[in-house]
Parts: C-alpha cells; sequence; structure tokens
C-alpha cells in the first residue's frame, strides 16, 4: 500500500514537503552545536569548492549543516528513494544531480566535474545509494582528483533519535534534543594516483568519515554506528 501511495506524483509532493517541515522542527526546537568551522569556514569565505561527504544514514540534518546562500549541489540516484531526498532537500535551496558514483556515473561525473570547476561544491555519500554501510566507494577520490579540490567529511548526531533498521541505520533526529554538526579535516587529492595509492585515499576518506561519526555520536552521548563488516 505505501509503495502505491508513492506512485503518486502529488502523494510524493507532500511527502516532501512534511519531510522537510520535520526536519526544520527538528533544528529549531533542538539545542544544535556546530564543531570543525575552521576546517570548512575558509572555503566558504573565499568561494573555494569542495567534496563533502557524509554516509548515507546520517543524511536528514545535513541541509541545515550547511552555509546559507553558498550553493551546493548533492549527488542522488535516481531511485525513487533518491528522488523522494531530491524533492525534500530542494526546500533547502539544495540543487541535486541524478546518478550515484557507480551508476549514472558518467552523466553524473561530467555534471559534478563542470559544477566544482565552476566554484560551486558538491555532496557525496560515499556509501550510497545501496551500501554497505559507512564503507567509501573510490568515486569520492576519483571525483576530487579530477576537480582538484579536497574531500571534506562532514556528520551529525542526535542525542534523541530512532535508527532505522535499513542497510545505512538511518539516523531519525527527534525534536527537543541536543545535537551536533561536526566537519573534519579537509583530504587534499593528488591529481595523479596509481589504483594503489587511490585505494590509500579511498581508506583514509572511509577512517576519517568514520571517526568524525563517532565523534558526532560520543558527544551527544550516543555509541557510534558501527560500519558494515568488510567483504
Amino acid at each position: 500500500m505505501f509503495k502505491r501511495f508513492l506512485k503518486s506524483d502529488g502523494m510524493r509532493r507532500m511527502l516532501c514537503w512534511l519531510g522537510a517541515r520535520y526536519i526544520s522542527l527538528v533544528r529549531y526546537t533542538g539545542r544544535w552545536t556546530l564543531l570543525g568551522l575552521e576546517n570548512v569556514g575558509p572555503y566558504w569565505d573565499e568561494g573555494k569548492p569542495f567534496v563533502a561527504a557524509f554516509w548515507h544514514g546520517r543524511i536528514l540534518m545535513m541541509p541545515y549543516s550547511w552555509r546559507r546562500g553558498v550553493p551546493i549541489n548533492m549527488l542522488i540516484s535516481q531511485h525513487r528513494d533518491g528522488l523522494i531526498i531530491a524533492r525534500t532537500v530542494s526546500h533547502f535551496g539544495i540543487d541535486t544531480i541524478a546518478g550515484s558514483t557507480s551508476k549514472g556515473g558518467s552523466a553524473a561525473l561530467r555534471s559534478m566535474l563542470k559544477l566544482l570547476k565552476a566554484g560551486e561544491c558538491v555532496g557525496i555519500t560515499p556509501d550510497g545509494p545501496r551500501g554497505p554501510r559507512q564503507r567509501a566507494t573510490d568515486g569520492v577520490v576519483q571525483v576530487a582528483r579530477m576537480a582538484g579540490v579536497p574531500v571534506i567529511p562532514c556528520t551529525f548526531s542526535s542525542r534523541r533519535h530512532r535508527l532505522l533498521g535499513s542497510w545505512d541505520r538511518f539516523m531519525v533526529a527527534l525534536p527537543f534534543s541536543r545535537g551536533v554538526f561536526i566537519w573534519g579535516k579537509p583530504i587534499e587529492i593528488p591529481a595523479k594516483l596509481t589504483p594503489e595509492e587511490v585505494e590509500v585515499f579511498r581508506l583514509r576518506v572511509e577512517t576519517e568519515m568514520n571517526e568524525v561519526l563517532a565523534q558526532a555520536d560520543r558527544f551527544v552521548g550516543n555509541e557510534p554506528v558501527e560500519p558494515a563488516p568488510c567483504s
């Protein structure tokens, strides 16, 4: 029944509007802290592009981690779930790129490179759209390498929340809670890398993203969500 409900364009639009209103409710009824501004602030101040990397399970509140007025384009899958996310974040002035680092990749890659070279930022969930959880693909490294921009990890956590039983352990932050946004240190990606070096940087991005996530969870008193086991 829910799938039939989502097939209606009008119902999807209403769901996305409600989702955006819920995100705003959580943000404005909570006590939120921003950490790591020294890592990302200079890029915003100087209009310098970068790739913002956050895990799929922590996408809900990320629109409020971003400085208002600074353009950002999120890579969103072409799956129905991706379209719902795209419409929801559009309420916050965030543009989207259809595709992923694996499916629909060539067109999405061209779009991301064009935007980054034009001075706009791109947001990527390196474990999306289907996981494994908190395991990065090398697509985020390749995009940053070709565009000549750094990767900056970011995340959020909320003391009051629900973790869904989905593959990504999606965190639904609840209203009237203490929360935190954290920006990690920029990761510079060299322009020329061997396949072995790409793997080194992929693992570095993954590790630092998980460290930032664990820091955020501990900041609000939560047990960190562990990555999926390595296959």
